[in-house]
């Protein structure tokens, strides 16, 4: 039994949003998996907002505002994160640099949608001052799969895209995307990782738990 307990095993189910799989789990899951080699894990990744427990998951990971009150959350991946601006050099060149968030209102904005319907509005702040934009653009993708093809498009030079600024960073270093408005960037808590206080751990979600717990995974960015 001692043993047993020194070398979890079992199914660990995880639902996740789309960009905790793309920017917060790479940086974790190997690491784990070379750790427990009898866990198996299983990951959902969705853009739509669910009861882990009632859906069969063993814990999901979340932003601050999206927890349930019963729920007990320890933080995972980069504890501060930030929504980006940015376009090529050739759209920049041809349509003008934005120098404040309503020049945004004049371009051609790339822009996502969730499942549910729900369209977000850009948010920038500075010096304390806060500014949401409903923008307008040529382009609206899901905010899962096709989250890419956006960044693809802003590429190809076909407008602004405004995302997590991880996920944009391999193209700002390789001259590919220019950031936009980065003074105004807004900044945020990094995400949870969440799950039910009021039950006995499963063994592979405790091994999870304290693994997070103890990982260092790098600056954001990484």
């Amino acid at each position: 039994m001692n043993e047993s307990k020194d070398k979890p095993a079992g199914r660990l189910r995880l639902n996740v949003p789309i960009s905790a799989s793309r920017l917060v789990l790479p940086r974790i899951v190997p690491a784990f998996l070379a750790a427990y080699p009898d866990v198996e894990l299983e990951v959902v990744a969705e853009d739509r907002f669910v009861d882990v427990l009632a859906e069969g998951f063993d814990a999901g990971i979340r932003y601050g505002e999206r927890l349930e009150g019963d729920m007990v959350a320890i933080p995972i991946g980069p504890r501060t994160q930030r929504f980006a601006a940015a376009a090529s050099k050739p759209y920049l060149e041809k349509h003008g640099r934005p120098r404040h968030p309503r020049d945004l209102l004049r371009h051609a904005c790339l822009r996502g949608k969730f499942s549910s319907g729900a369209m977000p509005a850009r948010e920038f702040v500075r010096a304390g001052k806060s500014l949401k934009l409903d923008v307008q653009g040529p382009l609206v993708v899901g905010t899962g799969g096709t989250v890419d093809l956006a960044v693809d498009t802003a590429i190809a030079g076909g407008g602004v895209v405004y995302l997590f600024e991880e996920w944009l960073q391999p193209h700002f270093a390789r001259g590919e995307l220019e950031p936009v408005l980065a003074s105004w960037w807004p900044s945020f808590t990094g995400p949870f990782l969440y799950f039910a206080g009021r039950r006995h751990l499963p063994a592979p979600l405790r091994a999870f738990v304290d693994f997070v717990k103890t990982f260092e995974p790098g600056p954001a960015g990484a």
